[in-house]
């Protein structure tokens, strides 16, 4: 018997390759198989390898919960994942074939950025999963709609458009947008029917979403906005004063911008303009009512009729109110006579004034109290040149200082007297354009300045005879004449010895001369024996010459006594 030789290592790798026709080029690969069988729910599939393999029926359903249409003899596509399992079979797989081959078809597509088709039908954190013919890919839930969507429920299981943003094959990773399929086709309708609208249309639209400066309209496919200044020629704050979510509008189209796809659109454009005409309508010097619609630092503006109003300057708000805030003369919504002022039709604007709408309140004073009345008022304020006095309809009238007092200077004059005091005066003068009102309190005094006798008035260093009318330690309380003002004479103040300056050697009721020294806060008049003595001695020394001309101070003295008395 003849012996067999064991082949060799290069026999044995062609035994292989004839039993299993290359068989490791199959892994990995998906590959066309026969259907040779059915067995329960599973497809038996000959590939062309040593055995065959089994597959799931539910793999070749063409959608979830549907029947496979499956019989022998069918030819198929699966992936081989391995060439022999521990039982001697194929491993095939009819999903990862179909996910293969989908991945085959996405990247063609990617490349040209083309759109792919697909079915939302789970969720997961951050978006949801989507079918692509087999292959699973992630959407963004800011991928989902233009707009954010609280229920994605009646997109799922749909078969829609897609995008692809980012692929990796070998991650097994794939992004897709449906927002950019919306907004491209869009942008395509926006482009169309941008190109059928013209400026000064008038169409309508329904409003989709209202803001503080105007509300966004539908037209049908493409936004336009209504800014809030042309909802109406009458004042607007918000627009949902005048339009909902949801509303019907009527709209003219104002300006199309085809560049950037923006329209703007226009409501009061359909109304009459109310400012024709304003000129004839509002007419320099009218009085009219409004109503105070907005309120700044620098006026009020005042609505004469729905679209029109005029601004009242704060400078035309109060005659007698200066450098006060508006709102502390008016307030909004606040009905009020103005007087129109001026009007400028093409810039749209008119002038009113509030305080000529009502009387001058230095001409009614002037009515009230002419020239030389006396009136009564408190001490408002004190400036460096004289006193403020409140009068009435909340006017104020100046008291120079030289019209206080009578032989005071103006500094003494303006320490007599003090903030909130109620005084006299008498009306000077009235300048009702110039708003000014002149008062004198001096000129109710009783007496004047001259040097003496009843009934005239005195005045700083002038000569009088007064009377004694109490004796005191401390002086001598006298009268100027027989009716005149009262006044004190200090104790040092009655001679120039001090034998002199002894009270006691007067009595209640002698008369004697004395000179005005000043006046005490209550006006009063002060006087003094001995600077009429000091006077007297200046004035007889330069008129009847000095000692040293060889007469005696005792003897010019004693000629200016005989001079003084032979005048009396």
């Amino acid at each position: 018997m003849a012996s067999t030789a064991a082949p060799s290592r290069d026999d044995f790798a062609a035994m292989l390759d004839d039993m299993f026709g290359g068989a490791d080029s199959f892994e990995g690969r998906v590959v066309l198989g026969t259907v040779t069988g059915i067995e329960n729910d599973l497809a038996v599939i000959d590939v062309g390898l040593k055995s065959e393999g089994r597959v799931p029926l539910r793999e070749f359903a063409p959608a979830p919960g549907q029947k496979a249409e499956l019989k022998v003899g069918d030819e198929v596509e699966v992936y081989v994942d391995r060439v022999e399992n521990m039982h001697g079979e194929a491993m095939l797989s009819r999903d990862r074939a179909r996910r293969e081959a989908a991945w085959d078809k996405l990247e063609i597509e990617f490349a040209k950025t083309a759109r792919v088709e697909g079915t939302i039908f789970g969720r997961v954190k951050g978006g949801f999963t989507v079918d692509l013919s087999g292959a699973v890919a992630f959407l963004p839930g800011s991928q989902v709609d233009i707009r954010p969507v609280r229920d994605v429920t009646p997109l799922m299981d749909i078969p829609q458009p897609f995008q692809i943003l980012k692929m990796d094959r070998k991650r097994g990773n794939i992004v897709v947008s449906r927002r950019a399929v919306l907004e491209e086709t869009r942008a395509e309708q926006r482009s169309g029917l941008i190109q059928s609208l013209a400026e000064g249309q008038i169409i309508e639209g329904v409003v989709k979403n209202i803001t503080d400066y105007g509300a966004f309209v539908d037209l049908g496919g493409i936004d336009g906005l209504l800014h809030v200044t042309d909802l109406s020629y009458k004042r607007v704050q918000h627009p949902s004063e005048m339009i909902n979510i949801g509303d019907t509008v009527r709209v003219q189209i104002i300006r199309i911008n085809k560049d950037t796809q923006r329209i703007s659109l226009g409501m009061k454009q359909l109304e009459s303009d109310p400012w024709d005409g304003a000129g004839v309508k509002y007419p320099v010097g009218a009085k009219l009512s409004g109503r105070v619609t907005n309120i700044t630092e620098y006026g009020a503006f005042v609505e004469l009729e729905p679209g029109i109003e005029g601004l009242v300057h704060v400078s035309e708000m109060s005659w007698t109110k200066k450098n006060v805030h508006p709102g502390k003369i008016v307030s909004t919504s606040q009905e009020v006579d103005v007087v129109v002022l001026e009007v400028d039709a093409e810039k749209r604007r008119i002038s009113l004034g509030l305080k000529q709408a009502q009387a001058n309140p230095w001409e009614a004073f002037a009515a009230a109290h002419p020239v030389g009345s006396t009136v009564e008022g408190e001490v408002k304020n004190a400036t460096e040149f004289g006193l403020f006095i409140g009068l009435d309809n909340d006017v104020d009238g100046m008291v120079h200082m030289s019209d206080i007092a009578w032989g005071v200077s103006g500094e003494d004059a303006l320490n007599l007297h003090r903030k909130g005091e109620t005084v006299q005066a008498v009306v000077l003068d009235i300048d009702s354009e110039k708003e000014r009102i002149s008062l004198g309190m001096k000129q109710l005094e009783r007496g004047g300045p001259v040097s003496a006798g009843a009934g005239d008035r005195l005045g700083k260093n002038q000569v009088v005879t007064v009377t004694v009318l109490e004796v005191r330690d401390a002086g001598l309380e006298v009268q100027q004449g027989d009716d005149g003002a009262t006044g004190f004479i200090k104790r040092t103040d009655l001679g120039r010895d001090r034998d002199e300056q002894r009270p006691e050697r007067f009595q209640v009721g002698q008369k004697f001369d004395a000179m005005v020294t000043g006046f005490d806060r209550s006006k009063k008049p002060t006087f003094s024996i001995k600077a009429m003595q000091i006077s007297e001695e200046k004035q007889a020394v330069a008129q009847y010459g000095s000692s040293d001309s060889g007469a005696s101070l005792g003897d010019i003295l004693g000629e200016a006594l005989k001079a003084r008395d032979s005048k009396k």
